[in-house]
């Protein structure tokens, strides 16, 4: 039986727009093959029928009757049905906020967080705590450069903490200084943070590479420009990488809309896996 409480629920109601009885844009035969096709799942079988019969309803007892990878698997299919049905539509997204709510499920159906003990709600993520990271991050414009970019390393590491990430702090090996690591999703990430006024330039991100090279086989990379990086950075730099690249506009929106830190680098690891870009800007992944 999946780990689905009645706010999660009502959070999925809106984000699937069920609370009338439907289920996105769907017909009843639509939804049938929908479920037939891309899922294996006879949706209109007699005991995802115990709650009533309409698609909504359908979908409600299907998820509460399934194991926590099982709803989330069809979870999953159903956000990537809503996005490409916004796309055909050429429409935003009418629900502020939609990805944040949907997330703070999956993260509980996945296992990414802990169950709650008897008597006491543990939440997903502390959101309570994202909102001071965010203004430390605004307020570092105001300190000085060279205590500046210490301080971004901090703040670094406590938005990975938050995001139950391992971070360890900088530590230096012969001949080079790593800014930090942390672990997700089963990789170690090293981390390069820099606080300039300019863009960063393709030769440390050359830099940075070698030192991903001197390392274990599956060694990752995050470089972390607060600034961000000159147009042709990139192209001078060339593809099939082994880091991935962040711009302080990015640590901005997931802090500002609530994104986990996790499912950002996910997706910018699936992007580069796909396409060979080291850096896709956060607005573009969570458009």
């Amino acid at each position: 039986m999946a780990n689905i409480r009645s706010v999660d629920m009502v959070l999925l109601d809106k984000v699937f727009g069920m609370e009338q009885g439907w289920v996105l844009d769907f017909s009843d035969a639509s939804m049938r093959t929908f479920y037939a096709h891309d899922l294996n799942i006879d949706i209109d079988h007699p005991q995802y029928k115990s709650e009533g019969t309409s698609k909504a309803k359908r979908t409600r007892c299907f998820l509460r009757k399934v194991s926590d990878l099982e709803a989330a698997r069809v979870l999953r299919a159903l956000w990537e049905y809503r996005q490409v049905m916004y796309m055909r539509r050429g429409e935003s997204d009418p629900l502020p906020n939609a990805e944040s709510m949907f997330l703070s499920v999956m993260a509980r159906l996945e296992g990414r967080a802990p169950s709650p003990p008897a008597g006491q709600a543990i939440p997903a993520y502390d959101w309570g705590a994202i909102a001071p990271l965010r203004d430390r991050l605004l307020a570092l414009n105001s300190i000085d450069p060279h205590p500046r970019g210490i301080a971004f390393e901090h703040l670094l590491k406590d938005i990975f903490h938050h995001f139950g990430m391992a971070p360890r702090g900088a530590f230096s090996l012969t001949g080079e200084q790593i800014d930090g690591s942390f672990q997700h999703d089963g990789h170690t990430y090293l981390l390069e943070a820099k606080w300039h006024n300019a863009p960063t330039q393709a030769g440390d991100l050359h830099t940075f590479e070698g030192k991903l090279q001197q390392k274990a086989a599956w060694t990752r990379g995050l470089f972390v420009s607060h600034a961000g990086f000159t147009s042709g950075a990139f192209d001078a730099f060339g593809r099939s990488k082994r880091l991935l690249c962040m711009n302080g506009l990015d640590f901005y929106e997931l802090l500002d809309r609530r994104l986990p830190l996790g499912e950002v680098i996910s997706r910018k690891a699936r992007r580069a896996a796909e396409t060979g870009q080291v850096f896709v800007p956060v607005r573009e992944l969570f458009a």
